[in-house]
């Protein structure tokens, strides 16, 4: 059985937007609506919803950004930085994104629930663990990991498709051996980060891996980086569990960014990560919302993952041919070069069981 969480909180009654602003609560609202239309969660269980515990925020954040948090937030708005802002009820809808994700995740890994998917913002990949920005305050998926961790997961592999770079959470896990942390997004774009070589800290080399697509790079590019660079790393680092940052603004018609990727391309990616998750964790794997700014796009995004999340398993389709763009096909080549020369090479995609 999946698990979902969805709730009021993160739509009009939390974390409310200024005018104009893209990340707004309609963003959560049209997921939950795209949901129940399809069906889906009648089929899986309601996560309730709880705040993150003070022990669960600081083992990913300082104490002093969560104080500092705790004395400007609640009640009052404002912003944080130029593009992050807070309202009355930010710091309550923050604490329940973070401490619901992390309750889905508990509840998979102690077999309750198998897959899940976890609707919330403010989104959070961009946190580092000191730091706002980027329209996120608490680094969601980040709490999630380490709560994974602290149940009993040797391992866990975070992978980010976010348009953006998860700056934050490859931050957060950039010296920690047992998180691998892999991201493919726009590259050169907001916030700069996500180079190749950027391949974690001097404990954990290779455990950090990153492919910069260009713009315009869409379904086939990216199905090409999941088969080449991911799948494998992935397989080679044997994770107990694999979380998603789910964000949606790589699609088509997303105001923020300029990739093409459809509905059909998530599916791909979810069916993938679906399918290597059967072998290697025994299914267990939780998308958690991140950006996306296109209603349609993000309505039908996490629709179609979840449809592919909660689908019996189906086997890994052929490893895709490298892409006809030269510079999407130099990203991956790159990306594997870096690896290859810091003597963390991921393996060939045929070499995949």
């Amino acid at each position: 059985m999946f698990g979902y969480v969805l709730d009021e909180i993160f739509g009009a009654t939390g974390h409310l937007a200024p005018s104009g602003h893209p990340e707004r609560p309609a963003r959560a609202e049209a997921v939950r609506d795209a949901l129940l239309a399809a069906g889906i969660v009648g089929r899986g269980r309601q996560i309730t919803t709880r705040i993150a515990s003070d022990e669960e925020l600081a083992r990913v954040h300082g104490g002093s950004y969560l104080d500092d948090l705790t004395r400007t937030i609640p009640g009052k708005t404002g912003w944080l930085d130029a593009d992050t802002y807070f309202s009355p009820g930010t710091w309550n809808a923050a604490r329940m994104a973070a401490g619901s994700t992390a309750q889905l995740v508990t509840d998979v890994l102690d077999g309750a629930l198998v897959q899940g998917i976890s609707v919330v913002r403010p989104p959070g990949h961009h946190a580092t663990r000191d730091r706002a920005m980027g329209f996120c305050l608490l680094n969601n998926v980040a709490v999630a990991a380490v709560a994974a961790r602290a149940r009993g997961a040797a391992r866990v592999a975070i992978l980010d498709w976010d348009v953006h770079h998860g700056n934050g959470t490859q931050d957060i896990f950039w010296d920690d051996p047992s998180v691998l942390y892999l991201s493919v997004h726009q590259y050169p774009y907001y916030p700069g980060s996500g180079a190749p070589t950027e391949l974690g800290g001097a404990g954990a080399k290779g455990a950090t891996v990153n492919v910069g697509l260009p713009h315009g790079s869409g379904d086939a590019d990216y199905a090409a980086v999941f088969d080449h660079v991911f799948l494998p790393a992935i397989t080679k680092f044997r994770p107990d569990l694999i979380l998603v940052s789910a964000g949606f603004d790589a699609f088509q018609h997303d105001p923020l960014a300029g990739m093409r990727v459809t509905h059909d391309g998530f599916a791909a990616m979810a069916h993938r990560l679906r399918a290597l998750a059967e072998k290697l964790t025994g299914g267990k794997i939780v998308a958690v919302l991140e950006g996306g700014y296109d209603l349609d796009g993000l309505a039908g995004g996490m629709t179609r993952v979840l449809s592919a999340f909660a689908a019996p398993a189906s086997p890994l389709p052929p490893v895709s041919p490298l892409p006809t763009n030269p510079v999407a096909r130099a990203a991956i080549e790159g990306t594997l070069a870096a690896h290859a020369a810091a003597g963390v090479a991921i393996p060939a995609a045929e070499v995949m069981p």
